[in-house]
């Protein structure tokens, strides 16, 4: 399934899903129509399993129908406890998952999903004491991995090959030029987040959604405008802060605030 299914969604996959959920003892007509009562039964299912509760039938909600392990991934008491943290209302934290994550924390080959950023591998070398006319000279020599320029995007499991062959050049920046997990936190934060290095970081990025979240939350505590327009509730200043000056062109702000408000109803009419 290459998109989580969610309201509005239509077709054999809904009826399969629904079919599923019945299968597993979820009340919900199997009749290939994700409306409201579909939500429902995926949330109902969530909050069994222990996942976030969020109603959107994607690979984890399928993973966790399907019977297999689910041990590494994000966990509504994950949210719970980086709200708690926070000090905002989990409807918040909710919100700031479902638009600003990935949605998968791990690619299919098990590992965090990165993407590797070769503009920032010509800064970070520079950060390691490497001079610019060094780094132009790697830049030349391997433009798809040292660029002065971003780009040279490769996708899914082969930005690990593209990392593999940076650390060959330089492991610690190659490490700092990646952005990990869930939450797309770059590499060179370790210092800030309170890693011990970049290995440090890398390593525990790979060990579960939950950790990956740990390391956003982090980030958000550690800048200080970008907490107080969480607080707030004011997504535009929260999205330009984390997503820079292009956050109204994708409509970061305008998902935030359905989402929080979605989540919210929910939890109101659930106490």
């Amino acid at each position: 399934m290459s998109e989580p299914l969610t309201i509005g969604s239509r077709g054999l996959a809904v009826r399969n899903l629904q079919a599923a959920l019945k299968l597993a003892g979820v009340a919900v007509e199997v009749d290939g129509d994700f409306g409201e009562q579909t939500e429902r039964a995926v949330a109902a299912f969530q909050r069994r399993a222990g996942l976030v509760d969020d109603g959107v039938a994607g690979p984890k909600t399928l993973t966790a129908l399907a019977g297999r392990d689910t041990s590494r991934y994000l966990k509504r008491q994950d949210l719970q406890q980086a709200a708690d943290r926070l000090g905002v209302p989990l409807a918040s934290v909710m919100a700031v998952n479902q638009v600003e994550s990935r949605g998968e924390g791990f690619a299919a080959n098990g590992r965090p999903v990165i993407l590797f950023e070769r503009h920032v591998m010509f800064d970070r070398l520079q950060a390691n004491g490497l001079s610019e006319v060094e780094a132009a000279a790697l830049a030349a020599k391997h433009p798809a991995l040292v660029n002065r320029k971003s780009g040279g995007y490769v996708g899914g499991t082969a930005e690990h090959q593209r990392l593999a062959q940076a650390q060959q050049i330089h492991a610690v920046a190659a490490l700092e030029s990646a952005s990990w997990g869930l939450f797309q936190i770059m590499g060179y934060h370790w210092q800030r987040l309170g890693y011990h290095d970049a290995q440090h970081f890398a390593d525990t990025m790979a060990l579960s959604e939950a950790a990956q979240l740990d390391a956003f939350v982090t980030f958000i505590e550690t800048e200080p405008a970008l907490h107080k327009a969480l607080k707030a509730r004011k997504w535009a200043e929260f999205a330009r802060r984390y997503n820079g000056p292009a956050y109204a062109k994708n409509l970061y702000d305008v998902k935030l605030a359905r989402a929080y408000a979605g989540f919210a109803s929910q939890q109101e009419q659930a106490a």
